[in-house]
């Protein structure tokens, strides 16, 4: 069975503490605008990065969808997450970023973005051969475009649900389970002969 985090992961912000601290910066305090971004900046940094495929141009759009956010406050919803919010400017930057690459290179191809999608799952021990494993596997999600790593990324390692993953990265939720079956299926092919036993596979879980 494919495990992933939940959307109450007990290390996160509960939805009332964003509230309150939301409320709070609206109001100027430094304070609460200071644990939003300790809460959430690690979490947008590996996901940003893991779309772009560039540490330095990760460090940057990670800045600017937080400037974007906070200046924005005023007018966002506490009726939703701030972290689907962020994560929404997020995902929204790097679109731009790669459009610019695309422009400026012509090496892109985005024919591929309107389907397929991507699954994340799996892992042992800490063992030399756990980390290549690991390794493999990300290898293989890193082949996927850019809307099937969001997806990915967003169902399994943020846990969101797929409604939330829908309205982070604009399409139905019908698209978002569709990405997902066609990405587990993805993932199983471009893996045929490592992986033997996905029962004993764990959530990949990236630290860095």
């Amino acid at each position: 069975m494919i495990a992933r985090r939940t959307e109450t992961d007990s290390a996160r912000l509960t939805r009332r503490m964003e509230k309150r601290l939301v409320t709070e910066a609206r109001a100027g305090s430094q304070e609460a605008a200071r644990v939003l971004v300790d809460a959430h900046k690690d979490r947008l940094f590996a996901f940003v990065r893991r779309i772009l495929r560039d540490y330095a141009e990760s460090e940057d759009i990670c800045q600017e969808a937080f400037l974007r956010a906070f200046s924005s406050l005023d007018s966002f919803s506490t009726e939703y997450r701030f972290s689907t919010w962020l994560f929404t400017i997020g995902y929204r930057l790097c679109l731009n970023q790669i459009r610019r690459r695309k422009a400026l290179t012509g090496e892109l191809d985005f024919s591929g973005m309107a389907t397929g999608e991507q699954d994340v799952a799996e892992q042992v021990a800490q063992s030399d051969e756990a980390r290549r494993m690991k390794d493999r596997i990300w290898e293989a999600v890193d082949r996927l475009s850019v809307p099937q790593r969001a997806t990915m990324l967003l169902y399994y390692r943020e846990g969101m649900s797929c409604q939330a993953v829908a309205e982070t990265l604009g399409m139905p939720t019908a698209t978002v389970k569709s990405h997902l079956h066609r990405a587990r299926g993805r993932l199983r092919d471009a893996l045929a002969g490592l992986v033997k036993d996905w029962s004993q596979l764990r959530l990949l879980r990236e630290t860095g």
